[in-house]
């Protein structure tokens, strides 16, 4: 088994936790969408959990969670800008555009408007930015004013979906005859992508050819087949154990021998 992750912290504990089985577990720090590079040859199996880890959410000093103050850096490893950096060198418009993409936060303008004007270099003067942006009869009665502001910076730092992109690219090269991936993902720009993504492959693609064309279509290839009909949830049970898992959704798909 390989462990891919960007963050060192997620190492260092991966191999402390795993250590007992020796050399049949080995933790590697980087990118999961150079996966097959990282690991160097095709595998049986690929899990990738996505999104942000407790871990971090939980580490003031790495600056994703607006529930304490702390330096606004977001990346999940060591390298690249902060997102306090990404305001002050992003214009007002590229920023707008990235929290209405990223964030699907329909204040995305006034919001990228204050954030330039204050600069913000911790989360409680960025939570304070959109506070002050947002109206407050229009703030959001189930999740935090901040919350998809906050996303779309962190993803935004992290070019988390370029990398999912690319990961779901590569899971042919990646994977083995009767190969499995499986993807959790946390919100609905993620899980959009793996579910078009798995029914590429498993070659249920929309039928293009003009009503009367004379020449038959040609269907898409299914080298993969679905192993979720419908993402898997976390019961009822295990979101009262942990409220994080309330929004993780696993779709998982299998490569044909």
């Amino acid at each position: 088994m390989v462990g891919l992750d960007r963050d060192p912290a997620a190492l260092t504990a991966a191999r402390a936790r795993l250590g007992r089985y020796g050399d049949r577990f080995r933790a590697v720090e980087g990118n999961y969408a150079e996966a097959l590079a990282l690991v160097g040859h095709p595998v049986h199996g690929f899990l990738l959990d996505l999104g942000v880890s407790s871990h971090q959410l939980d580490t003031p000093e790495r600056g994703f969670s607006f529930q304490a103050d702390g330096p606004l850096d977001m990346r999940m490893g060591h390298t690249g800008p902060t997102a306090a950096e990404l305001i002050a060198s992003l214009d007002e418009q590229t920023l707008a555009d990235t929290i209405y993409r990223d964030g699907e936060e329909r204040f995305s303008r006034q919001i990228a408007r204050r954030l330039k004007h204050d600069l913000p270099t911790t989360t409680a003067q960025a939570v304070k930015s959109v506070e002050a942006a947002v109206p407050r009869k229009d703030w959001p009665k189930n999740i935090h004013v901040a919350t998809r502001t906050f996303q779309a910076l962190r993803i935004a730092v992290n070019d988390e979906l370029g990398a999912l992109d690319t990961a779901l690219e590569g899971l042919d090269a990646l994977l083995l005859p009767g190969g499995v991936a499986a993807i959790i993902s946390f919100h609905s720009l993620e899980d959009r992508r793996v579910k078009q993504a798995f029914k590429v492959l498993c070659g249920d693609v929309p039928d293009e050819t003009p009503r009367g064309f004379p020449v038959a279509p040609v269907k898409a290839e299914a080298r993969f087949q679905a192993l979720t009909r419908k993402p898997i949830e976390a019961s009822d049970a295990e979101v009262a154990d942990n409220p994080r898992a309330r929004s993780a959704k696993l779709r998982g798909v299998e490569k044909r021998s």
